[in-house]
């Protein structure tokens, strides 16, 4: 039986790639997956999902305008769609979620979103709201906090490393922009005004390892 599934998490959790894994099993088994990315995220090549571990894939673009079913609907008049892949689903609408859920049920086609669940001040997403409340099926990717403790929430840094509390909830940035914390750290950040030691680049953990990584790296 079909499902609407949200694979939610923080920032480097590695969503993008669990995506494009599941793209590639259903291909090696001789079925075709339809991949969505949002216009929006243009942080690489538009109409490309990509992991941070280099892997990537075509997909369709979509915007707050697109119809995801009948998009869906128009590909299945060329093709058998078995399996529906949405990269970045915190960016769609509420509309485009009850559009995923008739891909669901009217279609029969399961339907797999992967995004984060709140935003750099803690509020849910509307693409998230919608498919925490309709989804079939909630999974937690997870990750961890500098801290050591699973991180859930994301904040969004300045130049100083400090968390700023205003401005447009859609702003695309990567590491150098945003850092996956705990609830806790979250706290102490956005609203206790301590700031986050940007961690090293990898080619430097060498070096830092003897600079005591387990040390409080907040301010």
């Amino acid at each position: 039986m079909a499902k609407l599934y949200f694979y939610y998490s923080a920032m480097n959790a590695g969503k993008t790639t669990v995506l494009l894994q599941s793209a590639h099993n259903y291909r090696e088994r001789g079925m075709n997956p339809l991949l969505f990315t949002p216009a929006v995220d243009d942080r690489h090549k538009v109409g490309v999902i990509r992991s941070r571990i280099g892997l990537e894939a075509d997909a369709a673009v979509f915007d707050h305008e697109t119809d995801l079913f009948s998009q869906v609907r128009l590909e299945l008049e060329q093709r058998n769609i078995h399996c529906v892949l949405v990269d970045e689903a915190q960016f769609l609408s509420k509309n485009q979620v009850y559009q995923l859920t008739e891909v669901v049920d009217r279609l029969e086609i399961p339907v797999l979103c992967f995004g984060l669940r709140t935003d750099f001040q803690g509020e849910l997403f509307e693409g998230s709201r919608y498919l925490l409340a309709w989804g079939d099926q909630l999974e937690e990717i997870k990750t961890i906090c500098h801290t050591g403790k699973k991180a859930t929430m994301v904040v969004r840094l300045d130049e100083a490393g400090y968390a700023l509390k205003e401005g447009s909830q859609v702003e695309i940035g990567g590491n150098e922009r945003y850092v996956s914390v705990s609830r806790k750290a979250f706290k102490d950040v956005f609203y206790g005004g301590k700031r986050v030691r940007m961690i090293d680049p990898l080619e430097r953990a060498a070096e830092a390892r003897d600079d005591d990584l387990q040390g409080d790296l907040l301010d």
